[in-house]
């Protein structure tokens, strides 16, 4: 009996053991992903996706599905773009409890680029999908919101508004948090507007 206690204790710790490293890859993806797009380190960014992965925004700007596409979109992107500097906060991930090579996470992060000549700031939210491939953790999807896409000059009067993306022609809504279910459910309990 002290045996099988034994082995299940040892089975349990190897498990969390191969799941903190696992973690640590993940952070480490994400981390990478900055570096590589700020230095425009392409051969590296596109390692980060799966062959099959996508990068989208919830804006609809982008949404590019297989590393080829997904490639492509960013060399798209870069045109506009001049030096950039990406950065993540808080970062949660979560396992899929019947796949050992499928993960979840939510990255907060903030931008600091120039696009089409002019400063711009971003607060970003990453929903990310990773998997597993080829022995090595990477994006499978790459979802972005937007809190904020601006011009620091823009920032005073936008922030109190939800038209905080401005990086196109007109401004839009932002993606987060207003249009969270449970941000709109607080303040139409607590709040009333």
């Amino acid at each position: 009996m002290a045996d099988a206690i034994d082995d299940e204790t040892e089975r349990s710790l190897a498990e969390r053991i191969r799941q903190l490293e696992d973690r640590e890859q993940i952070r480490e993806l994400v981390a990478t992903y900055c570096l590589v797009v700020d230095s425009r380190d392409t051969d590296s960014l596109a390692e980060c996706f799966c062959e099959d992965g996508s990068m989208a925004s919830r804006d609809g700007a982008m949404n590019a599905v297989g590393r080829d596409a997904v490639m492509a979109q960013f060399h798209q992107r870069f045109a506009v773009l001049g030096p950039s500097f990406h950065y993540t906060h808080d970062h949660a991930i979560w396992f899929d409890g019947e796949n050992s090579n499928r993960a979840f996470g939510l990255a907060n992060s903030h931008a600091e680029v120039v696009r089409s000549g002019k400063p711009m700031i971003a607060a970003i939210r990453y929903e990310d999908e990773y998997r597993r491939e080829g022995g090595r953790w990477r994006f499978y999807l790459r979802l972005l919101s937007f809190f904020y896409y601006l011009s620091p000059v823009d920032y005073p009067a936008a922030l109190p508004t939800p038209l905080r993306n401005r990086a196109y022609n007109a401004p839009i809504r932002a993606d987060f948090p207003e249009a969270s279910p449970t941000y709109s459910a607080y303040y139409q309990k607590y709040i009333r507007r």
